[in-house]
């Protein structure tokens, strides 16, 4: 029987995960236009948005920030979030 492993923050995260880095050549945020801002009153640091950008632009740390320069605007991370503490707002 396999054990269930329940990850409910940054600091439940394996080491390897951690460690994975963004690309130094791949800033994509010159592609943006619109914008991930998160509400730190909201967020409960459950790290699906980390776990889902394509990007790699949002960091694993409690509570995650969004390294915009990473950041293509796609909204997975705001689709993804459970507590809809990511909005997507436009001209940021």
């Amino acid at each position: 029987m396999t054990e269930k492993v329940e990850i409910r923050g940054a600091r439940d995260m394996p080491p390897m995960a951690k460690s994975l880095g963004r690309m130094s050549w791949n800033k994509t945020g010159s592609w943006r236009n619109v914008t991930p801002v998160i509400d730190y009153d909201k967020c409960t640091s459950c790290m699906l948005c980390w776990k889902f950008c394509p990007d790699l632009a949002v960091t694993c740390a409690d509570p995650p920030e969004i390294i915009l320069e990473y950041c293509k605007g796609c909204g997975v991370c705001a689709e993804e979030c459970p507590v809809d503490a990511i909005v997507m707002r436009e001209g940021l």
